[in-house]
């Protein structure tokens, strides 16, 4: 079987930004409250850093839960690892997530400033100075037959939109407009060359777009 590159729930504002400006190590999300967009996904009887029991169920946790349903391996940009900018100056800092990163698989982070990879708990983060379709193969290597998770930001995303290298993709649109920030698109009609879209409204009040290549 085909190993596909899939987007899972990423989320956008209705205007069509995925995160703010002014990412700092305490604000990875820059000027964006995380919290607020992803407001969809953290009501979810499924999130994985939920700590009671509750939660939502139906089409939302539906989404969540398969987020890593045969998912071998992840891409992301370096601004999704971390802010830095530039040469690694601190090679002790290992990213967002502490001791227990949530990806379970293999990471590759493109970056222009190549690091040694190292393994946190069942995650081991490979930094790679590539091409998308060099990404992508070794991506695909490690993932040993499972799919690729193409994590993001928004401009990692278009990277690989404009290779045409995306399989399917699943975006959901909050309600929330933010006018700054950093764009995945102006109007999902952007992509309407390449895929098919369904469009799936949530009782949460977010839309759920479900692209898949043509």
């Amino acid at each position: 079987m085909t190993q596909l590159l899939k987007v899972q729930n990423f989320t956008v504002s209705s205007d069509g930004f995925a995160a703010g400006e002014d990412q700092t190590l305490e604000r990875p999300f820059g000027h964006v409250d995380p919290g607020r967009l992803m407001a969809w996904a953290g009501a979810t009887a499924s999130w994985p850093m939920r700590t009671d029991g509750g939660g939502s169920r139906g089409l939302d946790d539906y989404l969540t839960r398969d987020f890593a349903h045969n998912i071998g391996a992840e891409i992301m940009g370096r601004h999704k690892f971390g802010p830095q900018r530039g040469p690694w100056r601190d090679h002790e800092w290992r990213g967002w997530w502490g001791d227990e990163p949530p990806f379970h698989t293999p990471v590759f982070v493109m970056t222009h400033h190549e690091r040694p990879s190292f393994t946190l708990s069942d995650t081991t983060f490979h930094f790679v100075d590539a091409d998308p379709v060099t990404v992508l193969d070794r991506a695909r290597a490690a993932a040993q037959g499972k799919d690729v998770r193409l994590g993001g930001g928004a401009t990692t995303i278009r990277e690989f939109l404009d290779a045409d290298l995306v399989d399917t993709m699943h975006v959901a649109v909050s309600p929330v407009k933010l006018e700054s920030g950093v764009r995945l698109w102006e109007s999902p009609d952007e992509l309407l060359d390449r895929f098919h879209l369904d469009v799936v409204p949530s009782p949460s009040g977010v839309t759920h777009h479900l692209f898949w290549r043509k």
